[in-house]
């Protein structure tokens, strides 16, 4: 139970952490992503691929430890 929680939670903070880098490459966005709009501006955040670069790392480090 405590290696799924520390899982989830590291498959979250990754997707926090990945949200900002995805959202500079310009990819357009998946369903499941946040739209908000101020104004004249637009933010994305892209949830879906934070989540699935996070997972994929997240699985490669587990990999990787043994």
């Amino acid at each position: 139970m405590r290696r799924l929680g520390l899982s989830l939670g590291l498959l979250v903070v990754g997707a926090l952490v990945l949200s900002p880098v995805i959202a500079a490459m310009g990819f357009d966005p998946l369903p499941g992503d946040l739209a908000v709009g101020l104004g004249h501006s637009r933010l994305a955040i892209p949830l879906t691929y934070s989540l699935c670069a996070s997972m994929g790392l997240t699985l490669l480090y587990y990999v990787m430890k043994g």
